[in-house]
């Protein structure tokens, strides 16, 4: 067994036991999972990218704290109300504001796991396959944080939920958390994820969501990425949706020393629909490791996924796009586009856009690409005036542009534009 998971098991006997058999019972079964299963390796198809030895033979302690460190964070980093902030792994009610709005509930996990409603807590017993731990296994037995976030049925929140999560100098220490979102029937909301470190956080992050949106539900859901350099994240988003549900969804990252992410989408209702963009842009030594399934399981069902990899220095991007239509998912649309930029002469760019087909009279196509900056564009912009690096910012932002489209609300990206990171901004790179 590898020094990583000697820590982490060790990790249990530290949690508070849960009143309820179910959950203690869940967690050792995961936990034993995740021993059995064992630290994957290169091997593994769907780790053959990540930089796993180092961390195989690490160890992390147990990295959340007291909340009486919230006053310490810096504040300007805060979104505006309403939201819903973590600060090194626990829920800080110092800094949670939620405005009085109708249809919108909110509990922390720990309350639930102090609470007398067992079913509140059922999500905890989802079982994976052998080939999906020991991360997800892992929290499971460990995740004793979290937001359950539930939306009544019609209600519309008219303005964004920001979910935070804030992280300082934590060098070795790991943070658990899993999340439930359910968006019921008729319901609509914006949340916007924002992860960010401070003072030189170095630790690990493992997160787990389920999100379901019921029949005609509308979830607008965007995920910013800026930890620090020296962090690790592990971050898995399930979702599933109903009958004429609509999930548009953007995703961008821009730090981390080792950044993986799995994103599952299931369309199981007719004419549901998926519009999934993402911007991964990974610097210095880092990897950033995404892998995005798809699997259509009713007619008529949609999905538009648009994604962009930049990789400068002696970075890595590592991109998976799976898209699965199942028998009787007939009148599936479905697109995938993956193209990447090499910004770097020692960057990496790995890409595997999959499609497979069971059922008729679809529309399907994939496709990817892995090339540089066009050097026509570049000497064009270069004898107007534009020095070299700003010349190539400008078209690396033109490039990953088009995955923005699937946030057609120019109110919403006027309020997100204050929180992308600065490696976004053309305002603070003179490029006006």
């Amino acid at each position: 067994m590898s020094a990583f998971l000697d820590s982490q098991a060790a990790q249990q006997g530290q949690l508070k036991p849960s009143a309820f058999p179910s959950v203690q019972a869940w967690r050792a079964q995961a936990l034993a999972q995740a021993l059995r299963v064992g630290f994957p390796h290169n091997k593994l198809e769907r780790w053959k990218y990540a930089p796993l030895r180092p961390l195989a033979v690490k160890s992390f302690h147990a990295g959340t704290t007291d909340t009486g460190t919230d006053s310490a964070i810096d504040t300007t980093l805060l979104p505006p109300a309403p939201r819903i902030v973590f600060v090194n792994g626990r829920f800080s009610a110092e800094h949670t504001q939620l405005n009085d709005l109708p249809g919108l509930q909110v509990q922390s996990l720990a309350e639930a796991l102090a609470g007398d409603d067992e079913r509140r807590l059922n999500f905890l017993g989802r079982q994976f396959s052998d080939t999906e731990a020991p991360f997800a296994s892992l929290n499971t037995a460990l995740a004793e944080q979290g937001a359950l976030i539930d939306i009544a049925e019609q209600a519309v929140i008219e303005v964004p939920l920001h979910l935070v999560f804030i992280s300082q100098g934590a060098p070795d220490g790991s943070r658990y958390l899993r999340h439930k979102l359910d968006c019921h029937t008729g319901s609509q909301l914006t949340l916007i994820e924002h992860h960010i470190s401070q003072d030189g956080d170095a630790g690990l992050c493992n997160q787990l969501m389920h999100i379901h949106l019921g029949m005609q539900a509308r979830l607008k859901h965007i995920r910013i990425q800026r930890l620090a350099a020296p962090c690790i994240g592990f971050s898995r988003n399930d979702a599933v949706l109903s009958s004429d549900a609509s999930y548009q969804r953007m995703d961008i990252e821009t730090g981390g020393h080792l950044s993986r992410h799995e994103l599952n989408l299931s369309l199981q209702g007719e004419r549901a629909h998926i519009q999934s963009g993402g911007v991964l842009w990974a610097t210095g030594s880092s990897t950033f490791d995404t892998r995005l399934s798809v699997r259509h399981q009713a007619p008529n069902a949609g999905c538009k996924l648009t994604w962009r990899g930049l990789a400068d220095d002696k970075a890595r991007v590592n991109f998976y796009g799976g898209i699965l239509i199942e028998q009787g998912a007939d009148g599936a649309d479905a697109a995938l586009s993956n193209k990447n930029l090499l910004l770097g002469p020692q960057a990496q760019v790995n890409t595997q856009p999959a499609l497979e087909i069971y059922a008729d009279e679809v529309k399907a196509a994939h496709g990817a690409t892995v090339g540089q900056l066009d050097d026509a564009a570049l000497f064009y912009l270069r004898s107007r005036g534009l020095p070299k690096a700003q010349a190539e910012k400008l078209l690396s932002q033109a490039f990953y542009a088009e995955a923005f489209e699937g946030i057609a609300d120019t109110a919403l990206l006027d309020a997100l534009h204050p929180y992308l990171p600065a490696i976004l901004h053309r305002e603070q790179e003179g490029l006006t």
